[in-house]
Parts: structure tokens; C-alpha cells; sequence
């Protein structure tokens, strides 16, 4: 896998999982814990996708 195409596959899961705590916020029944493990997820792959851009623009100078 490109590292474009794995960069791209995060993007996606991060934009999943944020759509995933907008539900679960709309639901007041949601507990909490299960929206706290959900924002723990995104900020992982968000520092993935960080961590990867920057090794990235690293390797491209």
C-alpha cells in the first residue's frame, strides 16, 4: 500500500469516527464512555496521519 493511498484510508476512518461521535452526541442516551473511547480512537488516527505527513515532507526534501 502507497503511503497516499494509506494516508487516504486514514483521512477516511478519522472522518468516520467523527461521524460517529456526531451521532452518538444526538443520542442522550449515548454513555459517555463509549463517545470518550470514540474521540481516543480519532485523536490515534489523527496523530497516525500527522506522524505520516510529516515522515512524508521529510523524505520529499
Amino acid at each position: 500500500m502507497s503511503m497516499q493511498s494509506h494516508l487516504a484510508e486514514l483521512e477516511k476512518r478519522h472522518q468516520a469516527l467523527e461521524q460517529e461521535i456526531h451521532d452518538c452526541l444526538s443520542h442522550p442516551a449515548t454513555d459517555d464512555l463509549v463517545i470518550a473511547e470514540l474521540k481516543r480512537r480519532k485523536l490515534l488516527v489523527k496523530d497516525e496521519i500527522a506522524k505520516l505527513r510529516h515522515n512524508g515532507s521529510i523524505s520529499l526534501h
